[in-house]
């Protein structure tokens, strides 16, 4: 690839190639030789396959950015209805590889365009706006609004800025309208321009500070709409002969713009209209049918291409340009880092010649990466000039920025072979280093390879390092397989050691989800095929394809991909949305997920009538528990409803039961509800349940009695607080006849009434209760409630009644140690012993320790 540099151009003077001379061009102003002001080269892509008889310019044209596919609409001008002159809708590759066609049968087409993730827009005069994927396969559609419905679009534009896609309009009323991200369509009315009684003879979008505005000319003013206002604006220090705006451009980052007059002066700038690039006059004084920014990241040269019918101009800030014959006509796409050209037969890359490039191979350059270079050549010839070429280097101590300079071009230049001489050079030159890091060398050498792989003329992607590195590795391998290019994408994940999750696993599932649509094969083998290529890949969702293949028709392939599924609660969705009602509860049952199990049930009951409903519960024990438990808790007549169809008496006591105490507020009502429980319970034979619902009615029915007599809450307490309240207000004889009416057991009744007299503190009626018959709970409660409440002196006299087993106990309580010890010893128990003696303590109760001490001496002995 030739080079040419330091041309000594006069001023105004332009270098002026054919497209079969040189490729590179380098352009220096002659007041200062050393500063490059235009350094740029174009090469070829491919040549292209689509053998297309009809010039771009009877077509509607647009190329996707990041080396994406080309749409090209013939036959859209003609106003013939006949079904042979509809318009033909063809995508093809970059590489002009066809990739899908379709004949047009919806509206006039006024402009096409690209989404980020490739999908193909058309935007209709009526304001109708569709959208294909890449195969032509229609997806959706959008209106712009009905004024524009109503004025037609005359123009239209496609952009994309950090909200996603949007469209801007042009309506034959002369008024904008647009959206900045169409997957989130807000229509913008845009401001009027005061007095405009034509079409603009240009205009932009533009996005500064997150807002997107447009920019219009009519004439020799320039007008910026924004969100409420229209302004006129001036572009700093444009000449004023310049003459009228007819066309102008905004680069692809939104940062510079280019207004072209009907003068041929060029005006670049800033695209805020503050700060002014350049301006440059040319001979050509009708507007050109493209004009474009050819820029790089992190590059101060910029440069404006302008194209006519057959040539091609580029310009720099310098007055000085370049200017290319075209053999045919051709179409502007602007990238990252430049500009793509295509035509008929061939397609270009126009791009400013990286720093790295350019210190390699400009002629006589003593760069160290040129050295570098030459040094490698030379040791493969076996010359020993290699070793003064390396010598020279390292005398510099340079050896490390050549390797980095090597590296570094390799990743900007597209021809293998030049690759391989710069990847050699650098690995050559890396073997005289000590620590020199590895890892730019071999993330190079992959970058170039995957970028090899893709830049193939049958998957025609021509992605540059710069935009692949933008574009990054996840959002290439998704326009792989948007592609369909599935082989390829898995290859790549499996070189660059991605994990299965980000890499083959997504990479599968849409493969899986491209293979339901293909309707040339059975449901069986489908599944079979998906499943024998996916097997247990992990980051695969087999419910993700089943959905995929029911929105495509195929609900029985949907329930075979299904049953491939390890998560329940992923199947149990998609088949309540295919009405898959009964198998989906038979999933939900056997995952054990209650949760999902209430999801179907609820689900089923919403769909299903009443009867056909419970019939369907009747056959899932399961579901049919957890549903009466949802009952329990929501819907307490249905739960009836279910207890009713199933003959279940005793649950349906129960229900009674339990909505006389939590539905009934009145005596009667409740009263009713229990007998009906009654009722149940005795249809179920179970006389014991029975028995206490008639027991809990008449305490009730004493309850309230009670209640209304003394003045005093009685209702909703149990019989054992009734009882006690009744003692605790001294009302022993009805505490009495509840003793009598509801066979308190003797020993239970004793013990709350001994427990309510000590809390009332009526020692003589206790006094008495317990002489009125034989205790029968014995006398030490007597002792442990009097001491409970603090009083010694009426326990002491329950102490000396208690049983000769229990009175070592009892004196111990009232704090008799010695007549403990006395009980102790008399009974000879050596525990009773050890229980008296862990009560004393040394101080006082010596002599009752050295008497059970004695007595145990005595045992011992015997």
């Amino acid at each position: 690839m030739g080079f040419i540099a330091g041309l000594g151009l006069a001023e105004g003077m332009a270098l002026e190639l054919t497209g079969k001379e040189e490729r590179v061009i380098a352009l220096r102003s002659l007041t200062s030789p050393l500063v490059c002001l235009l350094c740029c080269r174009k090469f070829e892509l491919y040549s292209m396959a689509w053998n297309l008889k009809e010039d771009l310019r009877d077509c509607l044209v647009a190329a996707a950015p990041y080396g994406g596919p080309i749409a090209l609409m013939k036959n859209n001008f003609r106003k013939e209805k006949s079904p042979g002159s509809r318009p033909l809708l063809e995508i093809y590759s970059a590489s002009g590889v066809p990739l899908a066609s379709v004949l047009w049968k919806s509206g006039q087409v006024v402009q096409l365009g690209w989404t980020a993730s490739e999908d193909l827009l058309c935007i209709q005069e009526d304001g109708t706006v569709l959208i294909y994927n890449l195969f032509c396969e229609f997806k959706r559609h959008f209106s712009m609004g009905n004024e524009v419905l109503q004025n037609h679009v005359r123009e239209a534009k496609v952009f994309h800025t950090e909200y996603g896609t949007g469209v801007a309009i042009l309506t034959g009323a002369h008024r904008f309208s647009l959206t900045t991200n169409i997957d989130d369509l807000k229509l913008r009315r845009m401001p009027e321009v005061p007095g405009l009684q034509k079409l603009p003879s240009c205009w932009a979008v533009l996005s500064q500070d997150r807002v997107t505005i447009i920019l219009l000319a009519v004439g020799q003013d320039l007008y910026l709409l924004d969100n409420t206002s229209c302004s006129v604006v001036t572009p700093p220090g444009i000449s004023p002969h310049a003459g009228a705006y007819v066309q102008m451009a905004v680069s692809f980052n939104y940062c510079y713009l280019a207004l072209f007059t009907d003068t041929g002066s060029i005006w670049m700038g800033t695209s805020s209209l503050k700060e002014k690039l350049g301006e440059f006059s040319c001979d050509f004084r009708t507007p050109p049918r493209q004009m474009v920014w050819c820029t790089r990241p992190r590059s101060k040269q910029r440069a404006v291409v302008a194209a006519w019918d057959r040539r091609l101009l580029v310009a720099g800030k310098s007055k000085e340009c370049i200017q290319f014959i075209l053999d045919e006509d051709s179409y502007l796409v602007p990238e990252l880092d430049g500009v793509r050209i295509f035509s008929r037969t061939t397609h270009e890359f126009l791009h400013e010649i990286p720093e790295a490039s350019e210190e390699i191979f400009k002629i006589a350059s003593m760069a160290p990466g040129a050295l570098l270079l030459e040094a490698q050549r030379e040791y493969e010839k076996q010359s020993q000039k290699a070793d003064e070429y390396l010598r020279e280097i390292k005398d510099q101590n340079l050896l490390a920025e050549a390797v980095r300079q090597c590296i570094e071009a390799a990743g900007y230049e597209h021809e293998p072979e030049t690759q391989k001489s710069l990847l050699r050079a650098a690995s050559f030159g890396k073997c005289f280093l000590d620590k020199f890091p590895p890892e730019s060398f071999v993330r190079t050498c992959r970058d170039l390879r995957v970028l090899n792989a893709i830049r193939d003329y049958q998957i025609g992607i021509p992605l540059t390092f710069a935009q692949y590195k933008q574009l990054t590795i996840e959002v290439l391998l998704d326009r792989l397989v948007l592609r369909r290019l599935y082989p390829l994408a898995i290859k790549i994940c499996e070189y660059l050691r991605l994990s299965e999750f980000q890499g083959v696993s997504r990479i599968l599932a849409h493969w899986a989800c491209y293979k339901v649509q293909q309707k040339d094969k059975s449901d069986e083998e489908v599944a079979h095929a998906i499943n024998q290529k996916l097997g247990d890949t992990p980051g695969i969702s087999y419910s993700e394809i089943a959905a995929r293949a029911y929105d495509c028709g195929r609900t029985e392939l949907a329930i075979k991909v299904l049953e491939y599924e390890p998560r329940s609660g992923e199947q149990v969705p998609l088949l309540l949305k295919m009405k898959k009602s009964q198998l989906a509860l038979n999933k939900a049952i056997e995952s054990g997920d209650t949760d999902l199990v209430y999801t179907v049930v609820l689900h089923l009951k919403n769909e299903l009538n009443r009867g056909t409903f419970f019939m369907t519960l009747q056959k899932q024990p399961v579901a049919l528990s957890l549903y009466r438990q949802f009952c329990k808790h929501q819907e307490l007549e249905t739960l009836k409803d279910l207890y009713n169809q199933d003959d279940d008496h005793q649950e349906l006591g129960n229900f009674h039961v339990h909505s006389s105490y939590s539905s009934e507020k009145r005596i009667e009502g409740r009263v009713a509800a229990l007998q009906n429980a009654v009722d149940e319970y005795y249809k179920a034979k179970n006389e014991f349940a029975a028995k206490a619902t008639e027991d809990q009615i008449k305490l009730l029915r004493m309850q309230r009695r009670l209640q209304d007599e003394l003045d005093k809450p009685y209702v909703d307490y149990s019989l054992h607080d009734t009882v006690y309240g009744l003692i605790l207000d001294g009302n022993h004889k009805r505490a009495e006849q509840l003793y009598r009416d509801f066979r308190i057991p003797d020993k239970r009744f004793w013990w709350l009434k001994i427990g309510a007299l000590a809390e009332r503190e009526d020692w003589e009626e206790m006094e008495k209760f317990s002489k009125s018959k034989k205790s029968p709970v014995g006398y030490l409660p007597f002792v442990e409630i009097c001491m409970k409440h603090h009083n010694r002196h009426e326990a002491k006299k329950y102490a000396a009644r208690v049983t000769p087993e229990q009175r070592v106990k009892a004196h111990i309580l009232v704090r008799e140690l010695d007549q403990a010890a006395d009980a102790a010893i008399e009974h000879k128990n050596e525990n009773e012993m050890n229980l008296v003696l862990s009560k004393c303590t040394a101080a006082t109760d010596s002599s009752v320790v050295e008497k059970i001490n004695r007595a145990k001496a005595q045992i011992l002995k015997k």
